[in-house]
């Protein structure tokens, strides 16, 4: 895969309210793109989200959301770890796009007030009025977010850097993206092919799910991919489902909302997260983008409760239901995924009925197959790390008879695995304890059979397993 095709591209944008006065005075004058941020010596390339999170509470403080704060997470880590010298990156200004390239590392500037700058340096080479632009790419264009990435668009900037914003065709029928070796190194999967298959039966089924064992990495697969997909997170909303999850909080009912300046209050019929992604993904300018929403947990609510008429829809994207509280007419569009995961160490899954199983395509994630079971291995590799973790949990879960039981990669992929005592104490707090309650009720000392004395003797005396 050439380098050329493996750039990514990006839009900053300036959140303070002299924006444009910014951009032209300082960004294009001095080659640079930059944020503003809290915080000093954490920000630096390469900083954990963990301590990123940290900075975030201070610069956000109590009153931001939740998801204002994560996107506040996201948008730090691309411009400091993920953005590379070469990629593609734009802004804003004065009704004008202005496109460069990346050509060096993060800087960082004190600021005052306990601020910093983080600034990377771009030639600019290239801009076009507003009006210009292919429609597809204006959309991505709009928002508040300050770091955005485009790179599913960066043909439309590459467009624009050659003078032929005016004449590039956006393709306007939907599709999805195909998935490259670059996507497949990122996500550590042996073989784009295997990717290419996820999409493909996403394409052909529209809803799917990833089940398997606990650590195996089902969410972070499915936001990355759903991402990739979509083009960005701004096309992917994330549900967490459980118990008591209800048709009322997935897609629409009467909620209480205070009423007037009386502070009364007054129940009014309020969207969930799967009605607010229809709707976006079924505006006429939006048809062609994929949008994707992901279900994570899907097996822990009641499915029937929770989807409702909607079981029908997921079946017949080409039909419509009348909903139940509006009494509207609704269809999902066709524009819209679903992925869920599902863990099969949770008892809940007997809630996963034959209806529903019918309407999802289900794709298994085991310790035991390709791409999971080489994945702590390939990770290892590139932290520079020794093999041994790897060996040790091919060991374990040689040694357990059910593979809805086995261990996933994801318990030793944490930094606290890899400080003094921490895959004995991950091993005596995490993995034990989860096959205490597989053999609850058994006579098996699980210590002695799973116990990391117990594998690195077997492994002194078999070696690791081919």
């Amino acid at each position: 895969m050439s380098e050329e095709h493996n750039r990514r591209a990006w839009l900053v944008r300036r959140a303070d309210p002299p924006g444009d006065e910014v951009v032209g005075q300082v960004w294009l004058p001095h080659g640079v793109v930059a944020l503003s941020a809290a915080g000093g010596g954490e920000l630096e390339p390469g900083a954990g989200k963990d301590r990123l999170r940290e900075v975030t509470e201070r610069e956000l403080g109590p009153s931001a959301t939740y998801t204002e704060k994560l996107q506040r997470v996201e948008e730090l880590h691309a411009f400091l770890s993920v953005m590379r010298p070469g990629d593609v990156v734009c802004a804003l200004a004065g009704g004008r796009l202005f496109t460069g390239e990346i050509t060096g590392g993060v800087v960082r500037q004190a600021a005052g007030d306990g601020r910093c700058e983080l600034r990377r340096p771009v030639s600019w080479s290239a801009s076009a009025a507003w009006d210009e632009l292919p429609e597809e790419l204006r959309e991505r264009l709009w928002g508040p977010h300050e770091v955005v990435e485009l790179t599913a668009v960066r043909h439309l900037l590459d467009a624009v850097r050659r003078g032929e914003a005016a004449r590039a065709a956006a393709p306007r029928e939907l599709r999805l993206p195909e998935p490259d070796a670059a996507l497949a190194r990122s996500l550590l999967v042996h073989d784009a092919a295997w990717l290419r298959e996820l999409r493909d039966l996403l394409w052909d089924e529209r809803q799917l799910v990833l089940y398997g064992p606990p650590g195996t990495g089902k969410t972070h697969l499915a936001l990355a991919f759903a991402e990739f997909l979509g083009g960005g997170p701004g096309q992917v909303t994330l549900v967490q489902f459980h118990p008591s999850y209800a048709y009322e909080d997935f897609f629409e009912g009467f909620r209480p909302r205070q009423d007037g300046p009386e502070g009364g209050i007054a129940f009014r019929l309020t969207a969930g997260p799967l009605r607010e992604l229809a709707d976006l993904a079924a505006r006429p300018e939006r048809r062609h983008i994929p949008h994707v929403l992901v279900i994570d947990e899907i097996n822990r609510a009641n499915l029937a409760k929770v989807f409702g008429e909607l079981y029908f829809l997921l079946e017949y994207r080409d039909r419509s239901v009348r909903l139940m509280y509006s009494g509207e007419r609704f269809a999902l569009p066709p524009n819209l995924f679903v992925i869920g995961t599902m863990n099969t160490a949770d008892r809940s899954i007997a809630l996963v009925d034959a209806a529903m199983r019918r309407r999802f395509a289900f794709v298994e994630l085991s310790p035991r197959v390709e791409p999971v079971r080489g994945l702590l291995r390939r990770w290892l590799a590139r932290e520079g790390r020794d093999s041994e973790p790897a060996d040790l949990l091919d060991a374990l879960n040689s040694r357990i008879p059910d593979p809805d039981f086995a261990v996933g990669p994801s318990y030793l992929m944490k930094p606290g695995v890899y400080r003094d005592g921490g895959l004995e104490r991950v091993w005596r707090t995490k993995i034990l304890p989860l096959l205490a309650e597989y053999h609850y009720g058994e006579d098996v000392d699980v210590a002695e059979r799973y116990g990391l004395e117990a594998l690195r003797a077997a492994l002194r005396e078999d070696g690791p397993a081919a």
